[in-house]
């Protein structure tokens, strides 16, 4: 007699002893494991179990039905169940909101269905500051044909849709480089410094025109610097002292530091500004631009390369060769056109509350103010951030920082 394939499936509240019951019902059947699969969603346990029987499946049934009457479990029994390999997924799809309706999960789900891809998984990966859901997918598209199409419903249904590759290249990221200006920081810092030169209408203009891509970023630059001129330098630090980080920013790089990754910033602000928070914030690279100051003044003007679009780019590629990481390996991080040839350099660019021509190229876009939310795009979840901080004594569920 050949064995026959058993799929049990037991449902019921989670309670210690659920497995070691179940399975040792099942080996008193010589049965031999295929496949075992776990859920645990708010308390209710889901647990599937694949198995080859050589025995009489029927009391196989009616043995196992009476060990989980024990701990007050229901089971169903499929006899003869299909066997075949568990699909290996080819995309992770991260759905973000707040909150994520059951009609935007809907018109997710159905959009890659029409695309011919199947939800291999499901988990939750956060419920703050933003939910957060994690699919598991196999498709037949490209990535850019999923990305586009997913995009949309992301735009119709007011969610965050980030896809990415599966698999061992998604777990190997091990670089990340963030813009400083209005994503690592809020605000921009070259408007806090005209703030005090009566300018800052002037320059918040001029930045706006530049991070939409409407003006040459080099340009713009020396127009906004000039308008410093005479300013004394003391107000940098008075700058830097009133710098706010965006929400969860601190969470982001303390997590990303302890799971391996070398984290910088490359911005087109300005040094003298930046390196006091680099310190602070234990970063491994910083590129900026550099105030020319004479005689304790700021004379309008900056010294050496200045740090534009391409230098960016450069400068994320330089950072790589110096921590010996490939750049499939790296993430960019950033919100202004001023980021699109750093994105498109990165592994994996993302567009963060960001103008349309970054979104347009990103390979996710995130459009709440959490910079955690970077985390979870790349698979990390709330849950092994705030189990992490509280072995470490930190405080948990606060998005300043």
């Amino acid at each position: 007699m050949a064995d026959t394939i058993v799929l049990v499936t037991v449902t019921g509240p989670d309670r210690p002893g659920v497995t070691s019951v179940l399975l040792a019902a099942m080996s008193r059947h010589g049965v031999h494991l295929l496949d075992v699969e776990q859920v645990v969603i708010r308390g209710r346990l889901t647990l599937g179990v694949l198995v080859t029987c050589p025995s009489d499946p029927e009391v196989l049934q009616d043995e196992v039905e009476e060990a989980m009457n024990t701990v007050g479990m229901h089971v169903d029994v499929e006899v003869d169940a299909a066997i075949g390999r568990q699909p290996v997924s080819t995309h992770a799809v991260v759905v973000l909101g707040a909150p994520v309706t059951a009609r935007a999960f809907s018109a997710v789900s159905r959009r890659l269905a029409q695309l011919g891809a199947n939800i291999d998984s499901i988990r939750g990966i956060a419920d703050y500051p933003v939910t957060g859901m994690e699919l598991l997918v196999t498709a037949r598209d490209e990535d850019a044909v999923l990305r586009t199409a997913l995009a949309e419903v992301a735009v119709a249904e007011q969610v965050d849709v980030a896809v990415e590759r599966a698999g061992l290249a998604r777990r190997g990221k091990r670089l990340i480089v963030f813009d400083v200006d209005s994503t690592l920081i809020q605000g921009e810092v070259i408007e806090m410094l005209a703030a005090h030169a009566g300018v800052e209408d002037e320059v918040r203009a001029v930045t706006e025109a530049a991070m939409r891509g409407e003006l040459d970023f080099a340009e713009s630059l020396r127009q906004r610097v000039a308008t410093l001129a005479g300013l004394d330098e003391s107000v940098i630090e008075e700058v830097a002292d009133r710098i706010e980080l965006t929400p969860g920013a601190r969470t982001t790089i303390r997590t990303l530091r302890r799971i391996g990754f070398r984290c910088g910033v490359v911005s087109g602000g300005f040094r003298q500004v930046i390196e006091p928070l680099a310190h602070e914030l234990e970063l491994d690279f910083v590129q900026a631009n550099t105030l020319e100051i004479v005689e304790g003044k700021l004379t309008g003007r900056v010294t050496g390369e200045i740090v534009d679009r391409a230098y960016k780019a450069t400068a994320l590629r330089r950072f790589a060769a110096e921590a010996g990481v490939p750049m499939e390996q790296t993430v960019a991080v950033g919100d202004g056109a001023n980021d699109i040839d750093m994105l498109n350099a990165a592994g994996l660019g993302v567009a963060f509350n960001a103008k349309p021509a970054l979104r347009e190229v990103a390979d996710a876009a995130l459009s709440h103010p959490f910079l955690d939310a970077v985390l979870f795009v790349l698979g990390v979840t709330r849950d092994e951030v705030e189990a992490a901080d509280a072995r470490d004594g930190l405080l948990r569920r606060v998005p300043l920082g």
